[in-house]
């Protein structure tokens, strides 16, 4: 589906393009529905980047004794500070000690439970 998307902005920068070329539009206009067109890109294929590293992870469990913050934000629902809090909790021994220390509630806990592992 991204595909597809990256080809119709493709196929619209071509036609602006020739559309530029034939009605002689000011280079000013060209170049701002071209800048447009990019920034248009640019934020696809970051959503895309975002997609693909989501799904390379969720087949690999989170191991709460060695992941960043950013990998730990990446958890659903998971917030800043208890990115923070696991963090300062570490080491653990078995995951759902995240919920025993009071770091989640176990509904939280629930959402990430087949996402992350505590390796030693």
């Amino acid at each position: 589906m991204d595909l597809l998307r990256y080809r119709n902005v493709f196929t619209l920068l071509l036609l602006a393009a020739l559309v530029g070329c034939t009605q002689q539009q000011k280079s000013q206009d060209l170049k701002e529905q071209t800048a447009q067109a990019t920034a248009e890109m640019k934020r696809d294929a970051k959503a895309v980047a975002a997609g693909i590293r989501e799904g390379w992870s969720r087949d690999k469990p989170l191991d709460l004794n060695t992941a960043t913050k950013e990998q730990l934000l990446s958890l659903p629902d998971v917030t800043s500070a208890q990115a923070d809090r696991v963090i300062s909790g570490r080491p653990y021994s078995e995951p759902s000690e995240v919920v025993t220390r009071r770091i989640m509630t176990k509904i939280e806990y629930d959402k990430i439970a087949d996402r992350v592992t505590a390796k030693k």
